[in-house]
């Protein structure tokens, strides 16, 4: 038996931190003294009520900060501040929201572990490359992030003790600017750490706690800092420090180099950097969860440390594979990272003696045996230290288990040990809240206690089509209406043309069917695939009497051309008035837009190169929200479409040329069922059958693609099995 496990929320008297009520918030008044301490945990950002007090406080400042209450009450004056401290009607709706807060956050039960488990002597140490939480919080280039992000938000929300790592990212991943002529720029902004719900670990001496990262030569240091998730601590590391040579203070600055050596340092820092933390924090954790291959190399920290105790290496492997979780997103083979021999002898020569290997076992370890001589591979690494692995969705755990079955060659493809948890969604944070206060009426009082409850969502049946109708079109409007602001804005500062001001999105009309089309711009993704007989789109497009319109949104990586032409031809034919302004693209899409796009389009097209969407969110966010999916049958769609919640295609074979048959396909669909469903209106105005399909896409998706579902997976299947053989 290892030795006592300590509990994160145990420690934390142990660590000396910053109080970000009184070291940032010196204008609040006694009596507001809490609104610091809501601003100073993301807990705020799932919580309407919590939203709302800020809100109510200067509503002009709260759109002005981006709904940031950490930027806004540092802006607001204390003769402000005092006055709402005065107001007892804001006084009855604060205390309520800070009684609540407390209560949750100091709640110590979890209802999904075993009885036989006590969560104070089990910890999760949960490892990810980025968390998508909140647009200030720009740390995330996509689903991988805002997965991890509504993961940790329901493991607070279901007192799963958890800690968390990844990195303070001050350049973020992009923020995207498009020229004139549509090509995409990176515009370089650093965050303002100050202005957002993030403050510093401290030591004991009130100085920023920094560490060395264990072994690597030359060294390497990171500062400490902190976001409180709820219940969860999300520890991120900090490469930009003074102590650092100058070539390593930019291993943490942003997301995803494609500079191969950096990438490398950046997942050294980060695996073995990360359990460094956790170790100096004194949080000692039973369980390793590895979300993707890029933390891996904290398994080799946890071996370590049970050799420096007298175990052999094969104890140590065997012991730390018990209790170690890897999660594969990725079915694309380009996906997956392979670092040259050299370079990892150049950084681990003074790293395997230490777990007593040699140079050629230490290699041996990432060998993908269909093309031993190509490096050392994270996902063959991970697979091999890993006791419990998992794809995303059923459908990708059955091109994973082939992709990978090489690792196991004396097993056949169906006995090839990868599961899956299919992903799913953080309910109270991607529900509008307009919509919640609808379900709130119709469905059982405590709906979002009990949400992924498959009985609970029969009740949408009961909510008038009406009024679930004029609850969408109302979040439609406020989509337009944003959209609108946004480039009126950019207009207004003299920073783009009349062309780019049309192509943002200035003639979109609430009244017309409209498609929306967001996510991280890559080839395989086919953000373009409805160009693909322009005239026939232009028909769609413009006809008189059945409009539609499409809004296109997403970032290319930086390093990624050809994902860059393919934004730059939508961002063109969007300007094109053969096209009718019936095109828009919305720029710098972020956290907050995702937001606005999957509460107000009236459809969500997706339509990947099969089988390479691993499983896709942001169409379970749509269909939470009653917005009716459009998409391949790849991904998460394989177990979501019944035919009754939405359209598919794609299930047929499509010989050579897949895109002209998936293109055919969606304008057939279009032009046959989807276009005069939506504009079938009866005598008295009512769309009925549109609002089958939209109850239909909320009741049967809801509950089954939930990040509650998912997690409650997670501790059945990989967890509690792991917390038993510590």
């Amino acid at each position: 038996m290892e030795k006592k496990m300590i509990n994160e929320m145990d420690v934390e008297a142990k660590i000396k931190r910053m109080d970000i009520s009184q070291n940032i918030f010196t204008n609040l008044p006694d009596r507001l003294h809490g609104l610091g301490e809501i601003a100073g945990n993301l807990w705020w950002s799932w919580h309407p009520a919590a939203r709302m007090i800020f809100k109510m406080i200067n509503r002009e400042a709260w759109k002005e900060s981006r709904h940031n209450p950490v930027k806004m009450l540092s802006d607001l004056s204390l003769e402000s501040l005092e006055s709402v401290a005065g107001d007892r009607e804001y006084l009855r709706h604060y205390d309520m929201v800070l009684s609540k807060f407390k209560k949750e956050i100091e709640g110590i039960e979890c209802p999904i572990l075993n009885h036989d488990i006590d969560p104070k002597l089990h910890c999760i140490a949960y490892f990810s490359a980025e968390y998508g939480l909140h647009h200030s919080l720009p740390f995330y280039a996509g689903g991988l992030g805002f997965l991890a992000g509504d993961f940790i938000k329901e493991c607070s929300d279901l007192h799963v003790p958890l800690a968390a790592i990844g990195f303070m990212y001050p350049e973020g991943y992009l923020l995207q600017k498009i020229r004139e002529d549509g090509w995409q720029e990176k515009i370089r902004e650093i965050l303002d750490r100050d202005a957002a719900s993030i403050y510093r670990v401290l030591d004991k001496s009130g100085n920023q706690l920094t560490m060395k990262v264990p072994l690597i030569d030359p060294p390497i240091y990171v500062a400490v800092w902190k976001i409180a998730v709820g219940r969860v601590s999300l520890y991120l590391m900090d490469t930009d420090i003074e102590i650092n040579d100058p070539w390593n203070r930019g291993i943490s600055a942003r997301l995803y180099t494609g500079e191969l050596e950096q990438r490398l340092r950046q997942e050294i820092v980060l695996g073995i950097g990360g359990s460094e933390v956790l170790e100096k924090l004194g949080i000692e954790h039973s369980v390793l969860h590895l979300n993707e291959g890029h933390p891996a190399f904290a398994v080799l920290e946890k071996i370590r440390s049970r050799v420096q105790q007298g175990m052999s290496f094969d104890e140590a492997y065997h012991r730390v594979r018990a209790v170690t979780v890897f999660t594969t997103h990725t079915p694309v083979p380009a996906g997956h990272d392979v670092f040259p021999f050299p370079l990892m002898e150049k950084y681990f020569s003074n790293y395997w003696p230490s777990l007593g290997l040699d140079h050629d076992a230490f290699l041996q370890m990432g060998i993908h045996p269909q093309d031993p001589k190509a490096g050392f591979n994270m996902t063959a690494f991970s697979l091999r230290m890993a006791g419990y692995r998992n794809a995303v969705s059923k459908r990708h755990a059955e091109v994973t288990r082939r992709m990978w079955q090489s690792i196991w060659p004396d097993l056949p493809v169906d006995q090839i040990p990868i599961d899956y948890v299919t992903n799913g969604v953080h309910v109270p944070t991607w529900i509008e809240p307009r919509m919640q206060r609808l379900f709130n009426q119709y469905l059982c009082p405590d709906w979002m206690a009990d949400h992924d409850n498959p009985y609970i969502w029969e009740l949408i049946e009961d909510i008038p089509d009406d009024e679930l109708w004029q609850t969408h079109y109302w979040l439609k409007i406020k989509l337009i209406d944003a959209i609108r602001e946004r480039v009126r804005r950019r207009w207004a500062n003299g920073s783009a043309s009349s062309s780019i001001v049309l192509a943002g999105g200035t003639l979109l009309d609430p009244s017309v069917l409209t498609i929306g089309f967001a996510r991280r711009f890559a080839t395989y993704k086919r953000a373009d695939l409805i160009f693909y007989d322009t005239e026939r789109l232009k028909r769609i497009l413009n006809n008189r009497w059945r409009p539609v319109q499409i809004i296109f949104a997403g970032k290319a990586h930086p390093a990624d051309d050809p994902a860059k032409r393919i934004l730059q031809r939508i961002f063109n034919a969007a300007r094109d008035p053969a096209m009718g302004g019936r095109i828009a693209f919305l720029e710098d899409y972020d956290e907050q837009f995702a937001q606005y796009m999957v509460h107000g389009v009236d459809v969500w097209l997706n339509n990947p190169i099969p089988p390479e969407e691993a499983s896709g969110t942001s169409g379970m966010k749509a269909a939470l929200n009653g917005v009716p999916h459009f998409s391949i049958l790849d991904g998460w769609w394989v177990e979501g479409f019944n035919g009754k919640n939405g359209w598919a295609f794609g299930h047929e074979e499509a010989g050579a040329d897949r895109d002209q048959t998936d293109a055919e396909a969606i304008y057939r669909i279009l032009e046959e069922e989807i276009i005069p469903l939506y504009y079938k209106v009866s005598a008295e105005g009512k769309r009925s059958d549109w609002v089958r399909v939209m109850k239909e896409s909320i009741k049967s998706n809801a509950h089954r693609f939930s990040a509650r579902r998912m997690v409650k997976e997670y501790m059945k299947k990989f967890y509690s099995r792991a917390m038993k053989a510590v």
